[in-house]
């Protein structure tokens, strides 16, 4: 059975003042549809956790900084509620766009420090695009609890400060990156890959993995990611748009004694691919 998708406000609000008043917790997974296993993961996660689970699906416009990518972006919202209904999810919330963002939507969260690198420089305007609608689903859905994916590491350090921030009364869960065998990043811009260009993607993860072991094991870091990016590009992925050692927190310089993070982005038959992985500073 499909799990129940509900698209007014006020019916999710009716659904979730009934479970609050009886004392049930609630977990929230935000998405923007064309679930895989990786979303599944989080959502398992959430049933674990939670008494009650909501998967939000919302394509949302203002995180996008290209229109061609936005109206590309995978929508598959029937069969995301088929996969959704034997986890038992207790609801898909799908808003309309004019409901999330009516015409006198005035207000844009920004979070400074942790989206400045990266993401931030290669796409401007992105995190302010996520802080709002995160916030707005958080205050649509009240949930106890929000679970992201550690495949996007930026993100989650965004949203992190931003519950943090705001006072926010929701715990942020991270959950591991789920991988394909190949150890490719699960992702729903995957589908977009040709077939040749997917079996070429497990350079990616392949070369990340690679590097943070050369690092861990002492090499001189700028001269590892140098010939990383050689790899990547000598694999037919590129151009390459970073490739850095970054505080696992703050995103700032690394510093030793604190987790650290490999971050990419890379592009691969017009898909822009992202990935990470931890780095144990010696």
């Amino acid at each position: 059975m499909n799990t129940p998708i509900v698209r007014p406000l006020a019916e999710l609000r009716d659904k979730v003042r009934d479970w609050k008043c009886r004392g049930e917790t609630i977990g929230v997974v935000p998405t923007m549809g064309a679930l895989h296993e990786g979303h599944l993961s989080l959502v398992r996660a959430a049933k674990a956790a939670c008494d009650r689970v909501i998967v939000t699906l919302f394509v949302n416009p203002r995180q996008f900084n290209n229109a061609e990518d936005f109206a590309k972006y995978p929508r598959t919202e029937h069969a995301d509620a088929a996969l959704l209904g034997p986890l038992g999810v207790d609801l898909l919330f799908v808003p309309d766009g004019n409901e999330v963002y009516p015409p006198e939507h005035a207000t844009v969260i920004s979070v400074s420090g942790v989206t400045g690198p990266l993401e931030g420089a290669h796409r401007p305007g992105h995190f302010d695009g996520v802080a709002t609608v995160v916030t707005l689903l958080f205050n649509m859905t009240q949930a106890d609890r929000a679970f992201f994916g550690e495949k996007d590491w930026q993100q989650l350090q965004l949203v992190r400060r931003l519950a943090l921030d705001l006072k926010l009364p929701i715990e942020i869960v991270p959950c591991p990156c789920v991988r394909a065998p190949d150890g490719l990043a699960l992702s729903s811009r995957n589908q977009r890959l040709t077939p040749e260009g997917r079996s070429r993607a497990a350079a990616l993860p392949r070369t990340l993995f690679d590097a943070a072991r050369r690092i861990e094991a002492g090499e001189p870091a700028a001269g590892t990611l140098t010939a990383a990016r050689a790899e990547l590009e000598a694999a037919g992925i590129g151009p390459v748009e970073y490739l850095e050692l970054r505080d696992g927190e703050t995103l700032q310089a690394p510093q030793r004694g604190r987790p650290a993070r490999l971050l990419v982005a890379a592009w691969l038959d017009g898909v822009r691919l992202i990935d990470n992985v931890a780095v144990v500073l010696p």
